[in-house]
This record gives C-alpha cells, sequence and structure tokens, in this order.
C-alpha cells in the first residue's frame, strides 16, 4: 500500500481547531491538544445552555407575568386559568412584554381573566 503524506490536510485540521479557540487563555488558544479538548468543553457548555437559556426566559416571563396579575389581585395560575377560560390565546413572552411594555393593555387583558373566572 502506498504511502500517504498527510501535511496539508493535517495542518487545516490542526489550523481549524486553533482559529476557533481564538481568545481562549494560556495554553488552550495555542496548543492543538488543549484547544482540542477546550472546543470539546465548549460545544458541550454551549449545547446545554442553549437550553438554559430558554428555561431562563420562561422563568423570567413567568415572573413579569406574576408581577403584573398581583397588581390586579390575581395571582399568576389564577391569570392563566382566566385567559384559558377567556379564550384569550396569548404566549408568556407576549404577556410580559405587556405587563412591562404596556399596563393598561395588560390591565384589560387581566380584567377579562377576572371575569371569566367570575362566571366559571
Amino acid at each position: 500500500m502506498p504511502r500517504v503524506k498527510r501535511s496539508t490536510n493535517a495542518q487545516k485540521k490542526r489550523r481549524k481547531v486553533l482559529d476557533e479557540t481564538k481568545g481562549y487563555f494560556g495554553l488552550k488558544k495555542s496548543t492543538y491538544r488543549q484547544a482540542k479538548q477546550q472546543l470539546l468543553k465548549s460545544y458541550t457548555y454551549a449545547y446545554r445552555d442553549r437550553k438554559a437559556r430558554k428555561r431562563d426566559f420562561r422563568r423570567l416571563w413567568i415572573t413579569r407575568i406574576n408581577a403584573g396579575a398581583r397588581l390586579h389581585g390575581l395571582s399568576y395560575n389564577e391569570l392563566m386559568h382566566g385567559l384559558k377560560v377567556a379564550n384569550i390565546d396569548l404566549n408568556r413572552k407576549t404577556l410580559a412584554e405587556l405587563a412591562v411594555q404596556e399596563p393598561q393593555v395588560f390591565a384589560e387583558i387581566a380584567g377579562k381573566a377576572k371575569e371569566a373566572l367570575a362566571t366559571a
């Protein structure tokens, strides 16, 4: 079997890893072995934290909605149940934005949810 020289391909592969670890501290940016290990760990963190970001935002939205609902005499779960009974389909992101940016509109929505709870 003929011998294969891998010089250019191997260099390309290593250069790609070292380019991706630009800005890392110490040997993690300049040594191939450490850079490769750190890159694997970084990819793991990135994957994990993409999931965590979604959880964090949902928590933030729920906190904001709850604060807005309490101003109108409702708890978070009462508000959400009232909206479901009233057939008002707004997601948590939109409700949180309304609670912060448009308190008058949020007050109307909370009022409708309260009415729906009273009749149900």
